[in-house]
Formats: structure tokens, C-alpha cells, sequence
């Protein structure tokens, strides 16, 4: 039995050692130099690498601004996973570094933190030259500039975005003074001034347009009274400043009550307006005789009540000079 226990703890160390050995052979820390050898200023990239289980942790190595007198330019990172297996993961950083004094410059070794323990990198050796100078050869002046011809089309190519901008706006304002001198010009409509008729008269001619219709004898008693009323009532709001037009025929003879006013036209008024009424809204149908006292009425009250004239200004210098 302890014969059994002994074999049996032997090959489970062993499997231990088998299974630590080939995890330790899939990890591998490098480091690697593009160019070996530059010129001074030149750069070239170094590039630190590492493969490892992704599920484990790794503590990369940092690297400062400079690794003694060489100098970190750029830094740049990738990740790649392995074809046949996704669970190993390799991680690369790719310095770009250079140097601008000659000699041999060691680049140390750099140390990875991993599972299995710290993996190294090799130490790097970059060597740094300078140009190579022939000293038996005579030092000569440096070369003048070499004169090259600047011809229009130099010009033009190098000026090109300011002739389009000129010849564009030449475009537009010849298209603007083209139009301007082409367009049809406006006919000046001249209103013409028509003087001022007085009230009386305008009211008069309106009167005689109804009698020209020939209404009522058309059998169109109602449209004449209508329109014959209206000329009424307009007069009289614009003559007494009344509201005539949207006033009963009584709200109009209340409102004349205190106007000058002879009794005999307000007599004439009274017919007219009461007659109007009753064929605009009774329906009654007038004899022509009393067609045509309305209108006369209507003409004679106009004439009778229109504004008198005011004094004119020869009888005011004449009353003056007496």
C-alpha cells in the first residue's frame, strides 16, 4: 500500500512538472531592434513582445521619455491571439527611438511580470554613426540657389482661387447692369386730381343716374325706392352728421328735430322717406305720379338744405379796403 502511495505522489509531481514546463513554454518575452545601426537623428523602432494565457495577468514594463541618451519619438500598442489556440494572446509595443550623439548605446534588458514568474529580454546594442567625411578632398563654398523662370502659368496656378473669385464677380455684376438696363421700365401712372365736388352736387348726380334707369318703369318700384332712400340718407349723415344710414326713418326726423331745417322740406322728407318704407317693407305699390313727386321731392330738398357758400376772399379784401 505505501508502495501504491509513493508511485502514485511520484507521477502526480512529475504530470506537475510536465504541465509547469509547457505553460512556461507558452510564454516568451523579446525584445528587437528594426535597424541596429542609424545615423545620428535617423530613428529606428524597438519593440518589446510578449505570449502568455490571456486569462492571466502580465505586468509590462514601463518605459520613460528617453532610455538613457536615446529618445522615445512615438509609442504605439497591438494585440494579436493565436490561430490554433485563442487563449494565448500576444501584446506588442513598438517604440519609435532615435539618438543625435554617435557612439554605442546598450539597451537594457526589461523585465516581465507573469504567473510563472519574471521573463527577461535580451539586452539590445544600437550603434549610432555619424556621416562619413572625406578629408582629402578640398571644402568648396555651397551651391547659390538655382534660378528658376516664374512664367504666367506659375502664376496663374499658384493665384488661381483669386482670378476665379475675380471673374465671378465680373459675372455677376454684368449680369446686374444687363438686367438693370433691359428690364421693362414702369409706366408713371399719373392719378389725376379730381377736385372736390360738393356734397349737394355729388347727391344730385346720383339722383339723376336713378332717374336715367328708368326703374319703376320697369316694374322695379322696390329697387328704385331703395336706391333713391339711400341717396336720401347718405346725404343727410354727411350733411348733419347723423347716423342716417343705419337709423329708422322716425330715428331720422328725431335727429333733424334741432337742425335748421324749413318745415316745408321736412315736409318733403317725411313723404319721401314714409313712401319708401312702405314699398321696401308694406309692399305698396305707388301711382306713377307719386314716382315721380318722390324724386322731385328728393331733388328739391337737396337744393333747399345744401351748405351755403362761405364769402369769398375778393369780397373779404374788398369789405377790407372800405
Amino acid at each position: 500500500m505505501n508502495r501504491y502511495m509513493k508511485y502514485t505522489l511520484a507521477m502526480l509531481v512529475l504530470l506537475a512538472g510536465f504541465y509547469q514546463t509547457g505553460r512556461a513554454q507558452n510564454f516568451g518575452a523579446k525584445a528587437t531592434l528594426d535597424k541596429k545601426s542609424i545615423l545620428i537623428g535617423e530613428q529606428t523602432q524597438l519593440n518589446l513582445s510578449i505570449r502568455f494565457h490571456a486569462k492571466d495577468s502580465i505586468g509590462f514594463p514601463k518605459l520613460a521619455d528617453s532610455i538613457g541618451k536615446i529618445r522615445i519619438v512615438n509609442f504605439k500598442a497591438d494585440t494579436a491571439f493565436d490561430k490554433g489556440d485563442q487563449s494565448i494572446e500576444t501584446i506588442n509595443r513598438h517604440y519609435t527611438i532615435t539618438a543625435f550623439d554617435s557612439g554605442t548605446y546598450i539597451i537594457p534588458s526589461y523585465v516581465f511580470k507573469s504567473p510563472v514568474g519574471d521573463l527577461l529580454t535580451d539586452t539590445l546594442n544600437l550603434d549610432v554613426r555619424t556621416v562619413a567625411v572625406d578629408t582629402t578632398k578640398a571644402f568648396y563654398d555651397i551651391k547659390q540657389p538655382l534660378a528658376v523662370k516664374y512664367t504666367f502659368w506659375d502664376w496663374l496656378r499658384d493665384n488661381w482661387k483669386l482670378v476665379t473669385g475675380i471673374l465671378l464677380g465680373l459675372i455677376v455684376i454684368g449680369a446686374v447692369v444687363y438686367y438693370l438696363l433691359k428690364r421693362p421700365k414702369k409706366e408713371v401712372i399719373v392719378e389725376e386730381v379730381k377736385p372736390d365736388i360738393p356734397l349737394h352736387i355729388q347727391a344730385l348726380q346720383k339722383l339723376e343716374e336713378i332717374k336715367n334707369k328708368q326703374l319703376w318703369q320697369h316694374d322695379q318700384v322696390k329697387q328704385y325706392y331703395i336706391e333713391l332712400s339711400d341717396v336720401v340718407r347718405e346725404y343727410l349723415e354727411k350733411r348733419y352728421n347723423i347716423q342716417a344710414l343705419e337709423q329708422t326713418s322716425e330715428e331720422i326726423f328725431a335727429s333733424l328735430r334741432h337742425m335748421d331745417i324749413a318745415s316745408e322740406d321736412r315736409n318733403l322728407l317725411r313723404q319721401l322717406l314714409i313712401l319708401a318704407d312702405m314699398v321696401k317693407f308694406a309692399k305698396e305699390k305707388p301711382a306713377a305720379n307719386e314716382n315721380e313727386k318722390s324724386m322731385e321731392n328728393a331733388v328739391t330738398f337737396i337744393k333747399d338744405t345744401q351748405p351755403r357758400a362761405r364769402p369769398t376772399d375778393v369780397n373779404v379784401k374788398g369789405d377790407e379796403a372800405k
